[in-house]
């Protein structure tokens, strides 16, 4: 008996070379070749495909997607294919828990890629208090400005507060040019970048001016009391114990509160004297607050990303092993 007939379908393409798409010597085929069972042929500006029905749609979906980055100036790398076949993998296996949801921007729809992801906007949906920990790249204030942004146009918040701590970093802000904003601004600059991408600039800049939407300092958080609003904060693990405890007391009616902070880049002179560690230790257990963690198999960047991030973690545990076996040894002695 014979199974069913190959589908076929044909994209046209066109303002770019084809190695902009296909990489060198056609890598990004192969790529695609060990994800997908259908043939992909691009010859004379169209993309022609055959294989099962059941790969048409996501694969359609993939490569208008990378055609949009082909004609934006972009050429897509074979890393860059591979997370994008291994995130539409983890889309189409993934079954989303009770609550879990879409978050629908102005500019674009965002779902969870991981489960710790999913945990995440669950957390965020149904706790006043939220706490992000985990490695860069793994989508913890990403998801967050989302949350924010999807519940400002919804009308369930009022106003956005995006802030984090101003550390610097072996030079002294009363050196740099301009006003205490223009100095703080370049600190804040990832939370204008993750609002840019999820609403039209101009309109974000609207309603940044009318403070609708707060990109600030952690300095301008003391003596406020923020209410029907969702308020992050970023970096956190570069926050003192005070600072955390005034952040977090901010937090008015009908509030969020999302804290996001990755505990092995803490900038601070005394890492122990981190607020977000304190945080972590001593409000996991108190009722309105939770806890969630990410590791490297969360990371949505390129797969390199996620090798640097588990090479660092095991080096920092081969560094905390080894003054244990001294410590052994003296008492060996």
């Amino acid at each position: 008996m014979r199974g069913p007939e190959p589908a076929e379908t044909t994209i046209p393409f066109d303002g770019f070379e084809p190695v902009c798409l296909l990489g060198p010597a056609d890598a990004n085929l192969r790529v695609l070749g060990r994800h997908y069972r259908t043939k992909v042929v691009v010859r004379e500006g169209r993309i022609m495909l055959r294989g099962p029905q059941s790969e048409q749609v996501e694969l359609v979906e993939l490569l208008n997607r990378l055609l949009k980055r082909c004609r934006s100036g972009e050429t897509v790398s074979a890393d860059l294919l591979e997370a994008e076949c291994r995130r539409m993998a983890t889309c189409r296996d993934e079954k989303p828990g009770p609550g879990v949801r879409t978050l629908k921007t102005p500019r674009k729809v965002i779902v969870a890629k991981s489960e710790h992801q999913e945990a995440y906007l669950r957390a965020i949906t149904r706790s006043e208090i939220v706490l992000a920990i985990g490695p860069a790249g793994t989508g913890k204030t990403y998801l967050a400005v989302a949350a924010a942004v999807e519940a400002l146009v919804s009308g369930r918040a009022q106003r956005i507060v995006l802030t984090r701590p101003a550390v610097e970093a072996g030079e002294s802000l009363g050196y740099l040019p301009g006003t205490f904003r223009d100095k703080v601004d370049p600190y804040l600059r990832p939370l204008y970048d993750a609002l840019f991408d999820m609403m039209p600039m101009q309109k974000a800049r609207r309603l940044i001016e009318e403070e609708v939407i707060e990109v600030a300092a952690l300095a301008f958080m003391r003596g406020r009391t923020l209410s029907d609003s969702y308020i992050i904060l970023d970096e956190a693990q570069n926050t003192t114990s005070t600072q955390m405890r005034m952040f977090l007391t901010r937090l008015g009616w009908n509030s969020r509160a999302i804290v996001t902070g990755d505990v092995t880049q803490i900038d601070l002179e005394k890492p122990d004297a981190s607020g977000l560690v304190e945080a972590e230790r001593l409000l996991h257990r108190v009722k309105g607050i939770e806890l969630c963690r990410f590791d490297a198999s969360d990371v949505v960047r390129p797969p390199l990303v996620s090798r640097i991030i588990e090479a660092y973690g095991n080096g920092g545990a081969a560094r905390r092993r080894e003054p244990q076996k001294r410590e052994r040894a003296e008492d060996e002695d």
